[in-house]
């Protein structure tokens, strides 16, 4: 039976589960919302409804089961059936078999489990299923709900009388008192109750909602009124009547009710109490007889128990005296006069020496008669006998008829023992150094109790112990074995309750392992003091069993981390579990230690510890007393590194930030368990080394990117030219750069040279390119934003084409300041390429014929329209070809060396006629020409312009004639300031003739030496002796007139020297010229 009732619900949980997963479930089993909160003494309802059987008429089978909450791991506990009388276990079989536990259908689909009386041990998940008599599993057929038991903690009282006698039309005011310290949020409800003929009738109520509902009897006066109910402070309800009427005659109580709200919103009864009845006893106002009233508070006793008698006197006069007395079986008990002076019969006068029988007067009107204990012959008829009595003048009284009460029988039992006794315990496994609590429970007693708790080994087989006992008065004596642990504490006997008491070991060790057993013994007293004898009318003991389980077998220290590889400058936390959770008696010091990633042996071991490098290290402990004790700073740990532990000592965390290097190795956390003795002294249990942590602090992802853009730059030689390398995205804000310019030569060796470094400080560095190809002076670098750097190449040479890209390096710091290269990446190529100017010479190419006589001059042009530079410098050089070749015997006539005969050759050849270089030198051209330059050269040169070029050849002779061409080569200046030939033209070509001259006198004249002088020379001097005798007269003349001024005031003309310009050959006469400013 038990092995099927276990497999239920674990084949319905699955196939619930699997129906769930594919849709909706037919049948639904439910209970209410939980956890719901109850009190120790009252009872619970849960209903449990089913849903979804195809048979909805015939009744269900419902089953309810509990599991503990201190213990999740144990197995169901079945508690009541609808079907099977003989399910429930035998922890709960005895209450389902006495009807505190009950399972009862309201419906065939639907049932009410009811625990009356809760236990704290009634804790706990209740789980209600049902029995699936289908052919098929198709739904839920069980749900769970939480009970929590919480202590009663409501209190009711009352401080008026238990008896009151008033006129008709009197106020009356009675006070209740209701408080709960209960920790969860409660309301009270309170209630006056009127008990009369049998019935309770409410007077007014103040609810759980804080709403005042009057009584259906009191409804119309609380309207008007004369019915109140006042709330007096936080915990006092006040009930006023203002005009009492004959009809409220009766007993009086507040009951008070504690209300929770439970999840589902509705609230629920948790606890009830009520104060002391106040008898009411209201005399009309036309009454002048004497009302007598007996009541009795338990007509059944058993031996021993306690006889409560109340007399109250009704429609007495004010002033009156009346005398009081009780009887039993006619014999009188008590009697009080009319002055108040008690008088005991005879045979109640030593009961009364001991205390048995008591009287007293508790109102003006009420007496009560108490006698305790009773006895069998105590039983009988009461009744309760009242005199008035009437004062003399002279002081003496007048007794009147006397009046009767009701007679009240008493029934008395002779007193046989039913105490039960179980013992519970908070769980049957305790961890060492919990605390071991043992619950005796009691019920069913009579008289006083005494109870004393013994211990055995499981097997019984050692001898038994005494823990401690407690007697009927409640004094607590431990046993002989325990008395230095209960003087430390760690022994404490309570009684919680008239029937519960709890034993509490504290510390609970190894040897606490066994069978404790609580035994109680009821007393019953026989006779008075000092006659007074105890004896034992019952004994009754419980075992349990408890188990020790020894920290060190449960004792567990693992490490864990998230995060086993960190970037530099990261975080990282290390937690330290250790299991069992903290216990104050047994406490752990946690320790963590490192061992470096670096660590060699012999590397960081302090000098003389003889301890390697390999062997770890203390960070940080957590000693046993709960302080912060650092070992060894290691490198940067101790300034980055925090420490905490969770409330319950069990999670000890290392957390690291702005992880470097040097945090990156092995970590493991080592605990040792303590055990504190009773009397302060500490005992090593066990220790518990963790497993190994790696963590591993690695470079950041690197997020360096480069412009990768290829490009393609054309320059002209001597230009600046300029290479951007821009980052496009980099890791961090404070990443830092160097940057390596490289380039590919066009023409030369394949490897990439480096051109230039500069690093992240900004230093430069040179490569041995820069020197070869000379190129310090021209290159410059530039770092014109943190992103973006430039290479700059100034007076750009040919050599200098190629191909150009940047290499850039990340640099970081790390978080103990040093630096490390994180990543390169390279920049996209920039093609470069320096070429010289376009060729754009251009030499005038028309051709043109020229004839002249013979000593004439020929002037040979030379038009450049375009050059390929403004920087553009010219060699000129002009070639002549000859037509044919002229005698010896010309030569010797003229007497002059003339250009025909430096032209040596045949017909056709070219030969040179005049060079001058770029650098302005004559006959630096591409060509030396034979005549030399002299004062007596027939050739003379003019550069009108930078374009414009002329030769002339003077005294023309027939062996100049020919074909005359004009050679230009272009020159430019490169970088390096050396001199180069860019490119070279020719122009049309120029036909020079020579015609020889007939004799006229011009060359007659010329001839002739003497004639010559005497025509050309001589007249200047002549001229110009006249021309000053002429100044001179007119200088003279300026004294005897106005100055300088004629007959009608214009100024004279007078001419100056005239300005002579000649040519020394005698090709061309004299000019005389007047040149600006010649006339005044």
């Amino acid at each position: 039976m038990g092995s099927s009732a276990m497999l239920f619900p674990v084949m319905a949980l699955l196939l619930g589960l699997l129906h769930i997963h594919c849709g909706e479930a037919r049948v639904l089993t439910e209970v209410p919302w939980g956890p719901l909160y109850r009190v120790v003494g009252y009872s619970v309802c849960i209903p449990c409804n089913v849903s979804g059987f195809m048979d909805a008429e015939s009744n269900k089978k419902f089953e309810f089961r509990m599991q503990k909450l201190s213990d999740p791991n144990a197995r169901d506990i079945n508690i009541i059936s609808t079907d099977d009388p003989s399910f429930a276990y035998s922890v709960f079989s005895g209450r389902v078999s006495n009807n505190e536990i009950t399972l009862e259908y309201e419906a065939p689909n639907s049932v009410l489990f009811t625990m009356t009386n809760l236990l704290a041990s009634d804790e706990g998940k209740y789980e209600c299923s049902v029995k699936n008599e289908e052919d098929r599993y198709d739904g839920v057929y069980f749900a769970k709900i939480i009970l929590k038991v919480i202590e009663d903690t409501l209190t009711v009282s009352s401080p008026d009388s238990t008896s009151a006698s008033v006129d008709e039309g009197d106020p009356l005011t009675l006070t209740c008192r209701a408080s709960s310290n209960t920790v969860q949020h409660t309301h009270l409800s309170v209630t006056w109750y009127l008990h009369k003929d049998g019935q309770e009738n409410p007077i007014v109520s103040l609810d759980q909602d804080l709403t005042l509902i009057p009584g259906p009897r009191f409804e119309e006066r609380y309207r008007a009124g004369a019915v109140r109910l006042d709330k007096v402070g936080e915990a006092t309800y006040r009930l006023n009547i203002a005009q009492l009427e004959p009809s409220d005659q009766g007993r009086i109580y507040c009951q008070t009710r504690e209300w929770i709200q439970d999840p589902d919103s509705s609230w629920s009864v948790i606890a009830q109490k009520r104060t002391e009845v106040t008898s009411l006893m209201v005399k009309a106002k036309d009454q002048d007889f004497l009302g007598v009233t007996i009541s009795v508070q338990q007509k059944t006793l058993q031996e021993g128990q306690e006889l409560a008698l109340t007399c109250s006197v009704d429609n007495m006069a004010a002033g009156q005296f009346f005398s009081v007395a009780w009887l039993c079986n006619g014999a009188e008990l008590a009697h009080f006069g009319p002055t108040g002076v008690l008088q005991v019969g005879a045979q109640y006068r030593s009961r009364q020496t001991g205390g048995e029988l008591m009287a007293t007067k508790t109102g003006d009107r009420v007496h009560r008669l108490v006698l305790r204990p009773v006895r069998v012959q105590d039983q009988g008829g009461y009744l309760c006998r009242v005199w008035g009595q009437d004062r003399g003048p002279d002081g003496g009284f007048t007794q009147g008829a006397p009046q009767d009460s009701s007679t009240q029988t008493v029934s008395i039992s002779a007193t046989e023992s039913n105490i039960t006794v179980s013992l519970s315990s908070n769980t049957s496994e305790v961890l060492e150094g919990d605390v071991i609590q043992l619950t005796c429970l009691v019920q069913a007693t009579s008289g006083p109790l005494s109870v004393f708790w013994q211990w055995a080994d499981k097997q019984g087989a050692g001898p038994v112990q005494e823990l401690a006992s407690v007697d009927r008065e409640g004094s607590v004596r431990p046993g002989q074995a325990y008395r230095e642990r209960a003087g430390a504490g760690e022994i404490r006997v309570d009684k919680s309750h008239a029937d519960t008491y709890s034993l509490f070991l504290h510390n609970a060790l190894p040897g606490d392992e066994g069978q404790y057993r609580c035994t109680a013994t009821e007393w019953l007293a026989a006779g008075v003091e000092p006659d007074l004898v105890w004896d034992k009318i019952g004994e009754m003991s419980a075992t349990k069993t408890i188990t020790v389980k020894t920290v060190e077998s449960s004792f567990v220290v693992s490490a864990s981390s998230r995060t086993p590889s960190v970037n530099f400058g990261d975080s990282f936390d290390l937690l330290c579990l250790v299991k069992p959770r903290h216990n104050p008696r047994v406490p752990a010091s946690v320790t963590w230690r490192f061992l470096p990633a670096a660590a060699t042996p012999g590397t960081d071991a302090p000098a003389g510890n003889g301890k390697g490098g390999n062997e770890f290290r203390e960070l940080v402990t957590f000693t046993r007393e709960g302080t912060l004790q650092w070992g060894e700073q290691l490198l940067g740990l101790g300034t980055r590194t925090t420490v905490d532990r969770s409330h319950a000592n069990t999670n000890f965390r290392l957390s690291v930030t702005r992880a470097g290097r040097r945090e990156a190795g092995t970590y493991q956390c080592t605990a040792v368990l303590w055990r504190r003795n009773y009397d302060n002294s500490w005992s090593h249990v066990a220790n518990r080394t963790s497993n190994r942590l790696g963590i591993s602090v690695v470079p950041p992802v690197s997020q360096l990117r480069v412009q990768k853009t290829n490009q393609t730059q054309v320059h002209l030689e001597d230009s600046r030219v300029r290479i951007n390398c821009s980052v496009i995205s980099q890791t961090g804000p404070d990443s830092q750069h160097a940057v390596l310019w490289y380039v590919h030569r066009a023409a030369g060796s394949e490897a990439d040279e480096l051109l230039l470094r500069i690093e992240r400080s900004g230093a430069f560095e040179y490569g041995a390119y820069a020197d070869e190809e000379r190129l310090r002076r021209r290159v410059q670098a530039e770092r014109l934003s943190p992103r973006l750097h430039t290479l700059t190449l100034n007076r750009a040479e040919t050599s200098d084409s190629g191909t150009y890209f940047c290499l850039v390096e990340e640099w970081l710091s790390d978080p103990d300041g040093a630096w490390y290269r994180l990543s390169r990446d390279l920049s996209g190529f920039t093609h470069v390429s320096v070429r010289q100017p376009e060729v754009r010479l251009q030499v005038e190419e028309a051709e043109s014929n020229i004839t002249v006589s013979q000593a004439d001059s020929i002037r040979l042009g030379c038009s450049i329209p375009s050059q390929s530079s403004r920087d553009s410098r010219f060699s000129v050089s002009w070639y002549m070809e000859r037509s044919f070749a002229e005698d010896d015997d010309d030569d010797e006539d003229s007497g002059e060396l003339d250009v025909g005969e430096a032209m040596a050759g045949a017909k056709g050849e070219r030969q040179c006629v005049f060079s001058i270089g770029h650098d302005a030198v004559f006959g630096n051209g591409n060509c030396s020409p034979v005549e030399e330059a002299g004062p007596n050269s027939r050739l003379q040169f003019e550069r009108a312009s930078s374009d414009q070029y002329s030769l002339t050849i003077q005294r023309a002779q027939p062996a100049d004639a020919g074909r005359y061409v004009c050679h230009v080569e272009e020159w430019l200046l490169n970088p390096r300031n050396a001199w180069y030939r860019l490119a070279t033209n020719n122009s049309g070509f120029t036909i020079v003739n020579v015609m020889e001259p007939a004799s006229t006198l011009q060359s007659v004249v010329c001839a002739n030496d003497s004639l010559f002088y005497f025509v050309f020379f001589y007249p200047f001097p002549i001229f110009g002796a006249l021309l000053i005798a002429l100044l001179m007269v007119r200088y003279k003349s300026r004294g005897h007139g106005k100055s300088q001024e004629g007959k009608n005031g214009a100024p004279l003309l007078w001419i100056k020297e005239p300005h002579l310009s000649y040519s020394p050959t005698c090709l061309d006469p004299p000019a005389l010229s007047l040149h600006p400013g010649s006339v005044d």
